[in-house]
């Protein structure tokens, strides 16, 4: 049919060529047919890469870098002078810990169990039928404290002094004047009256020139037994009223009166203690006295730390 038998506007259109171009698959590309990637060559080809024979029938080292890092002897040697100078670094930490703070010694007055805590607090409350009052000693070192109740230990001074913040805020809410800022100055107000102690003390002991083996923490364990008596004192005035903190705060001020006494005569006047012979001169006369006078201090700071908790 001739081009001016058709329609105005219609164009002849070609039939679709029976042949149709398909792209050349180049190297490296995948077949537009394809539905997956067939990756089972390229990871023959890279695992035929990788296995390099290494001799003998082992595989070659790794090349990876961290391999080639560990492999180096420079960085094998700079990694040993750093454990060196970590490991000294260590020592030189614990060594300056060690001169302001004895860790060491520290652990001896922590060294307890549950018998020796329950040995100790009855002693506290029943030092009276008490006879053998002297530290044991090995090979001239005291044992643990878990080994001799007289030993003297942190572990109850400080969970007693622990426990008597706690009750002081139980009382003061029951009398609704609790307050954070009340009992932080309770807590401040025990801490600074120990602390004039354990210096009133020292500074007692130089003037008198006492030798002895009474060390500054053997002083914070002594002086934090009374806490003990305090804690009853106050739980039994929030129970019983004042008959009963009165009665219970009295006691215990006897105890610890009596518990100080016959610890700290082994210490203050150690010698003549152990030989038996009477107090007499007026340096032993002086001992005598600084004993009885941190003995009579315990009851006082005991009553007064906790008379205005009761109400």
């Amino acid at each position: 049919m001739s081009n001016s038998l058709q329609p105005h506007g219609l164009q002849h259109i070609k039939p679709p060529s029976s042949k149709r171009r398909v792209p050349v698959s180049q190297p490296g590309m995948a077949d537009p047919h394809q539905l997956f990637d067939d990756t089972s060559s390229a990871q023959s080809r890279s695992y035929g890469a990788q296995r390099v024979p290494g001799g003998l029938g082992y595989p070659a080292a790794s090349a990876s870098p961290q391999g080639a890092f560990l492999a180096d002897p420079v960085s094998n040697m700079a990694m040993a002078y750093g454990s060196s100078l970590a490991a000294q670094g260590k020592e030189l930490v614990d060594k300056n810990i060690d001169r302001f703070i004895p860790v060491t010694k520290l652990k001896y007055y922590f060294a307890v169990d549950t018998m020796y805590v329950g040995k100790k607090l009855g002693l506290l409350i029943f030092p009276y039928l008490h006879q053998d009052w002297e530290v044991q000693y090995q090979q001239d070192t005291p044992v643990a404290p878990r080994f001799d109740v007289n030993a003297p230990d942190l572990y109850i001074p400080a969970m007693a002094f622990i426990t008597y913040v706690l009750v002081a805020g139980l009382a003061l809410g029951t009398q609704d004047r609790f307050s954070p800022d009340l009992l932080g100055l309770q807590a401040s107000s025990a801490l600074a009256w120990l602390t004039l102690e354990v210096l009133a003390i020292l500074l007692s002991l130089y003037l008198v020139t006492v030798n002895t083996d009474l060390s500054t923490i053997d002083l914070v364990a002594f002086l934090g037994y009374k806490y003990v008596g305090m804690i009853g004192g106050v739980l039994m005035g929030l129970l019983f009223g004042k008959i009963g903190y009165y009665l219970v705060l009295g006691w215990c001020c006897v105890s610890i009166f009596v518990f100080m006494i016959r610890t700290l005569r082994l210490k203050i006047l150690a010698e003549a203690a152990a030989e038996g012979i009477p107090v007499r001169g007026a340096r032993n006369q002086l001992r005598m006295y600084l004993t009885m006078a941190v003995a009579a201090a315990q009851p006082l700071l005991m009553y007064w730390l906790t008379f205005h908790l009761v109400r």
